[in-house]
């Protein structure tokens, strides 16, 4: 079937995509066809005014570009030259010294580290964890019958649980998830970059001063020998892709169960599962729609197309998962419980705790749906609204009501 044309994508003054902009976090699908019929699978971008990239929003040539690591690294430190530190983005994107944004033996040296502590969370406590946050999140609204789902459920729990994995507590906690935000919104990013070192370098003297059984703990003890500031900058990445991306995801997955006629009837028949509905929201909208980037460190040519030194190359894993080349063929809803995308990433930088955030959201989702299986959206979809910023995938709320569930109901 043939998509409606898209409207106009809007345009920087210099003439690149604007990923900013509210009008593509309304409708990200539509700016993506109206660019691939215009650019094809590169295209030319604004992350933010004036700070010019490029989107890879082909799926072959996104693998192409993940698994390359030497013509394309993750180190931005040449490109942040020329970047002010007020840059709406650049918290997102400088260096630091962690696995996220290294490569050769110094991205090998953390990322060994971060997956010695994040390999040792026990599965099972981690999904009675889970449920118990659940459980004390639904319990706050369930007399109420409504919610914002977002801020009262998939926040609570991607907050909760991951402090509690980090052995971090709820203040700290409460201040590095105040800090991401600003960050991830591109909104007063500089100030939330502040908020986020104090917070995190508090967390590290604490576990160094009194370790625990937590991630943090066992990122201090492993042989790598973590300084201080190693240290908080592989905690900056555990919490960047813990909790925003997390909560989108709990809430996203949540949506399409909502809003999806055939598939919750499929779901309530027992012809799919909650994780199918997780892969097909990793597929069409992961929460992380367009990130993984990296810094040619000279002109490369891709496809007839030569990419800038030092300028981003942002991968659009929302876009390249809906790349045509990749789903001719394949019936509306028959990539669901394919797990190709490229939601977690690809090579090298390929997210190592994917078990855990698949275990959790599944566990959030499940739980909800057992406890209110009458939910429905409090407004029509079309009224619902999406947070602006080039990276997220990110409601500003999800407005529910459900029949009032008295405590001794369930």
């Amino acid at each position: 079937m043939t998509p409606p044309p898209a409207e106009p994508v809007p345009t920087s003054p210099a003439g690149r995509i604007a990923l900013y902009s509210p009008e593509f976090a309304a409708d990200p699908h539509a700016a993506y066809r109206s660019m691939r019929r215009t650019h094809g699978p590169l295209v030319p971008v604004d992350l933010a005014p004036g700070v010019p990239a490029t989107l890879v929003i082909g799926y072959y040539q996104a693998r192409r570009i993940l698994n390359d690591p030497l013509h394309f690294p993750a180190d931005p430190r040449a490109w942040e030259k020329l970047i002010p530190a007020t840059c709406p983005v650049r918290p997102m994107m400088e260096w630091r010294p962690n696995a996220l944004r290294s490569g050769g033996a110094e991205h090998a040296r953390y990322r060994a580290a971060n997956t010695h502590a994040i390999d040792r969370v026990d599965q099972h406590g981690l999904r009675a964890l889970v449920e118990k946050v659940a459980d004390g999140a639904i319990d706050g609204f369930r007399t109420a019958g409504s919610a914002d789902l977002l801020t009262q459920y998939s926040f609570p729990i991607a907050f909760s649980v991951l402090s509690a994995l980090l052995g971090c507590p709820d203040e700290i906690g409460q201040r590095i998830a105040d800090g991401m935000a600003k960050i991830f919104d591109t909104t007063d990013a500089d100030q939330g970059n502040v908020i986020l070192a104090r917070a995190v370098s508090d967390l590290v003297a604490l576990r160094r001063a009194h370790p625990g059984d937590d991630i943090t703990s066992r990122l201090a003890l492993h042989p790598a020998e973590l300084s201080d500031e190693e240290m908080s900058h592989q905690l900056v990445t555990l919490y960047g892709a813990g909790i925003e991306p997390l909560t989108n995801l709990i809430s996203n997955t949540i949506l399409k169960i909502l809003t999806d006629e055939e598939f919750s009837a499929d779901l309530h028949a027992g012809l799919s599962t909650v994780r199918d509905a997780l892969d097909a929201v990793l597929y069409t909208d992961p929460p992380m729609a367009n990130y993984c980037i990296s810094y040619p460190p000279y002109p490369i040519d891709v496809e007839g197309v030569l990419l800038p030194a030092d300028q981003p190359v942002v991968i659009s894993m929302s876009a390249a998962n809906n790349d045509p080349a990749l789903t001719e063929g394949v019936p509306a809803g028959g990539l669901g419980g394919n797990r190709a995308h490229l939601a977690w990433s690809a090579g090298p930088h390929t997210c190592p705790a994917r078990s855990h955030a698949y275990l959790i959201a599944e566990t959030a989702v499940t739980h909800l749906l057992d406890a209110l299986p009458e939910t429905d959206l409090a407004r029509p979809f079309a009224e619902l609204t999406w947070r602006p910023g080039p990276f997220h995938r990110a409601l500003e709320s999800l407005p529910v009501t459900f029949p009032v569930v008295q405590p001794a109901a369930y």
